[in-house]
């Protein structure tokens, strides 16, 4: 597969005006900072969490720096109730109509240990969270992103989503399950759909889950959710020249994940 370099032209303020991005785990790091970021691109953000608390310190410092007001969205992917999804999906239908973006930021790490030590139960979990959510929610979105004109699914990632490691277990196995995931989307909306599928893998950034998996790390030894910003916000932006269907690293080079 040959690789490509993204151009990494930060967008114009008020470039994201009327536009609907959903954010998985925007409550802290990665999420966090994308819902800042593109509030002040003009995007009214969904904020969806299982902190409500968290969500609302978000949603008041978007309002605080002059952005559109969001949405707040309580929701834990650990347990995705078929009726509760529904009724999210009909609460945005009604008041957004179209979603622009969908996101999948949220995760979990589970343990790092041999496989033969993991707890099932943790195992299960991971999946659920990590694979199983942004499955449901996908499936579920659909309909509102086939409304944008250029609608966008992205993907947070990581190494081990493509080539798993030893005593990375559930995490990695999730990740490697969802970019296959991605693959297929990629291969069946070629034809019939405007959507844009992208991965992205974030490599070292100071997050809590970074924090956990490497916990002697000198936190300022890596980059920010902030050094992020340029590469996430031109994969979902629609007026981006960014090609359809590449999983891309933070620096922007990308190559494809399947047909394009």
């Amino acid at each position: 597969m040959l690789a490509m370099n993204l151009n990494l032209t930060p967008p114009e303020g008020g470039s994201f005006r009327d536009l609907n991005i959903l954010i998985t785990g925007a409550s802290a790091g990665i999420g966090r900072a994308l819902a800042l970021h593109v509030a002040q691109l003009g995007a009214t953000c969904l904020l969806l969490g299982r902190n409500i608390g968290a969500l609302e310190a978000v949603y008041d410092e978007i309002l605080e720096k002059g952005g559109p007001e969001p949405a707040i969205i309580p929701f834990d992917l650990s347990n995705l109730d078929p009726e509760r999804l529904n009724e999210m999906v009909e609460a945005i239908a009604d008041r957004y109509h179209t979603l622009d973006a969908l996101v999948h930021n949220a995760a979990i790490l589970g343990d790092r240990i041999p496989f033969q030590q993991y707890r099932l139960t943790t195992w299960s979990q991971v999946f659920r969270i990590n694979f199983d959510a942004p499955v449901a929610l996908t499936q579920a979105l659909l309909p509102l992103l086939q409304r944008s004109n250029k609608g966008a699914i992205l993907f947070m990632s990581s190494s081990v989503g493509k080539q798993p490691r030893a005593y990375w277990g559930a995490y990695a196995s999730s990740k490697y399950a969802v970019e296959g995931f991605a693959k297929l989307l990629v291969d069946e909306l070629h034809n019939t759909s405007n959507i844009r599928v992208s991965i992205v893998n974030p490599g070292a950034t100071r997050t809590k889950m970074r924090k956990a998996a490497y916990p002697a790390e000198d936190p300022s030894s890596v980059k920010s959710p902030a050094d992020l910003m340029p590469l996430l916000t031109v994969l979902i932006s629609p007026f981006s020249d960014a090609p359809r269907g590449h999983r891309f690293e933070s620096n922007g080079t990308g190559e494809p994940i399947g047909e394009v």
